[in-house]
């Protein structure tokens, strides 16, 4: 028996011994210091102003023809979703529905059958090669040219009425707001052809 105290009692001093050098080797470790971070969220982005819906005005084939507030940069597709879709008699084929909108505009869904509508002499606002024609151009259209905002837009198409169309570009510094430096702005945006 006694041999057996023997194992038990030298295992027991080994791990007294292991144990106390381990503690004499923590004691000796310098400890590192405590960091604690706090965590911030990442800035949030600041908002951007929504610019307001459009109105467009949706009529013939369609479920619920009315005045529909699209967002910017709208389709046609999207006018005629919000008016409840297309009726079932609708001729899709002779729109392009894929055509952008403008505030104002209206879009007229064919039924199949319908005769086209008597052809308009045609009023672009542009030209091919993207200049805005400052005598058929509406607001909405002159607003897009730098320096030109809503009351000036406004002046412009006053302006036209009151005194007939721009002969010049030049013309333009007669419209009270607009100066040789806004002129120079757009000046190459724009044309009275």
């Amino acid at each position: 028996m006694q041999t057996r105290y023997r194992g038990i009692l030298f295992f027991g001093i080994a791990a007294l011994v292991l144990a106390g050098v381990l503690i004499f080797q923590a004691r000796r470790l310098p400890s590192a210091p405590l960091v604690l971070s706090t965590a911030t969220a990442p800035p949030s982005p600041a908002p951007t102003a929504t610019p307001p819906p459009m109105q467009v005005y949706v009529t013939g084939a369609v479920s619920r023809p009315d005045v529909y507030p699209l967002p910017q940069g709208s389709i046609v597709k999207d006018a005629i979703l919000a008016a409840g879709g297309p009726a079932p008699d609708a001729d899709l084929e002779r729109i392009n529905l894929a055509a952008s909108l403008s505030a104002g505009q209206q879009v007229h869904v064919p039924r199949q059958g319908e005769a086209a509508p008597p052809s308009l002499p045609a009023r672009s606002e542009t030209i091919g090669d993207g200049r805005i024609n400052v005598n058929t151009a509406g607001a909405a259209l002159l607003e897009t040219l730098p320096g030109i905002g809503p009351s000036l837009a406004q002046r412009i198409l006053e302006h036209r009425e009151s005194n007939g169309p721009f002969e010049s570009v030049q013309d333009l510094l007669a419209v009270p707001g607009i100066g040789p430096a806004t002129l120079a702005k757009f000046e190459e945006m724009i044309t009275t052809d």
